[in-house]
């Protein structure tokens, strides 16, 4: 049977082709190979560090071994520390027997394997192996997925940034806009969101049990221990948390959990204010060869795509505030209730990429329907009051916003009921004709201009 259709997690049954990419690295195999190669750079460091023949007297087979494994520790890594982690009942010290076992067998010397893991806690581990995991996250994959949205919203923007259309406040017709401009509005927002993302300062401590480096001082206390650790943690691509109990304290996780739930929290508005301009009409689907719309009704074309991108991102966004609520708060100098949670970080960025590629696929499918939308235009003369009272004020005309609502609020404004209000204002013949001119579809303000400023890379917003 297909495992696909085993799983308990869509993330890895039916929609696993999108999250394929993001398992690599937040999968339990991901979070083991990481964990191997942050012991061997560990080992190599204190190679370069400590002052004893056993760190500064490895082979070349033992360096080339442990170079290998800092880089890639195979496929089949995962499975060899499981098997020995169903022995021991401990994933972390699993890594670290597995490291010692490759190690002994290209030649390590019994006191080259007692300095693997040395002076760590299993959370200096799991810290920079999560850390380093989830900057390649946001870098190859949800970076990438949001840019993609980007690109896209913004080419809809520009080649409809002239394209009339009724506005709705309140669900009630109001100044009309462009629909390029309603498009260039969310890449603006989505643009601000990512860079937020973008500039999460991914954190890392490597400082033992309760964060003061006490087993290293009392094996050398010669060592300039938090020297070390900075280059470490610097050299691991991640900035250096100096002051931490026994977790880095997971501050930074709730910003970057944050910064993604924002997104998300962007992407439910747009979804459901397409989904909106569906339903009315202003925007049609095109139809895919082959599928069907309904189980009963054959002419349906639902807009399925945002209704999935919806639904995905209110699940990711449930997991990820309660990682940003519940991930900075630990018992004392620790507690282990943040070990599993971690483990289901991958879950919610499944579901947010999921999502995410759902919109895209949806935003490649739409199209305006000019007809509709001049149509709904040419009904909706009313929201021409409010140029008309604006001209008033500006001609310092009394009580014009009052004239105006007492003969448009709750009523039938046509072309020619309005043509023959405007033809009573107390208005110079040229402001007149003016007015006169008007039409809702040429009264869109600067939204053509402005829905210019969306780029795809967000620089202009």
């Amino acid at each position: 049977m297909d495992a696909s259709l085993s799983a308990l997690s869509p993330v890895d049954g039916r929609y696993r082709a999108a999250t394929e990419g993001l398992a690599q690295l937040l999968s339990e195999a991901g979070l083991t190979r990481e964990r191997v190669r942050v012991e061997a750079l560990w080992l190599q460091e204190l190679a370069e560090t400590l002052p004893t023949p056993a760190a500064r007297e490895m082979s070349s087979a033992v360096k080339r071994r442990l170079e290998a494994l800092a880089a890639d520790p195979g496929e089949t890594c995962a499975v060899s520390v499981k098997n020995i982690e169903r022995r021991i009942n401990h994933d972390v010290k699993a890594v670290e027997y597995f490291v010692r076992d490759e190690l002994k067998a290209a030649g390590a010397t019994p006191a080259q394997l007692e300095l693997v893991h040395f002076g760590c806690t299993s959370e200096d581990i799991n810290n920079i192996s999560y850390a380093r995991l989830l900057a390649r996250a946001r870098a190859t994959q949800l970076l990438p997925a949001v840019d993609a949205l980007l690109a896209v919203l913004a080419a809809f923007a520009r080649d409809h940034a002239g394209l009339p259309m009724l506005s709705r406040t309140h669900g009630q017709t109001a100044s009309p806009t462009t629909l390029g401009k309603e498009f260039a509005n969310i890449h603006a927002r989505l643009a601000r969101a990512r860079r937020r993302l973008e500039r999460v300062e991914i954190l890392g401590k490597w400082n033992g049990a309760v964060g003061n480096f006490n087993a290293h001082v009392a094996a050398f206390s010669e060592v300039d221990w938090p020297q070390v650790s900075e280059r470490f943690v610097t050299r691991c691509e991640l900035t250096w948390n100096p002051l931490t109990t026994q977790i880095e304290p997971h501050d930074w996780i709730g910003e970057y959990c944050d910064a993604v739930a924002a997104i998300n929290v962007i992407g439910i508005d747009m979804c459901r204010d397409i989904w909106g301009y569906i339903s009315l009409g202003f925007l049609r689907q095109r139809p895919v060869e082959g599928e069907v719309g309904s189980s009963t009704m054959p002419h349906k074309v639902n807009p399925i795509d945002f209704e999935n991108a919806e639904g995905n991102l209110g699940v990711a966004n449930a997991l990820l505030r309660h990682f940003s609520e519940k991930l900075p708060v630990s018992r004392w100098q620790r507690d282990l209730t943040d070990s599993t949670v971690l483990r289901n970080v991958g879950v919610a960025l499944g579901h947010c990429l999921i999502a995410w590629r759902a919109a895209l696929r949806g935003l490649g499918k739409i199209a305006p329907d000019p007809v509709r939308l001049a149509r709904d235009l040419d009904e909706a003369w009313e929201v021409l009051a409010e140029p008309v009272q604006t001209v008033l004020r500006a001609a310092g005309v009394p009580d014009g916003y009052e004239l105006l609502k007492a003969q448009s609020r709750g009523k039938p404004l046509t072309r020619e009921s309005l043509a023959a209000l405007i033809g009573t204002l107390p208005l110079p013949e040229p402001e007149r004709q003016r007015l006169l001119a008007l039409t809702p579809a040429g009264y869109v303000g600067l939204a053509q201009r402005l829905a210019g400023l969306a780029t795809p890379s967000g620089d202009k917003t």
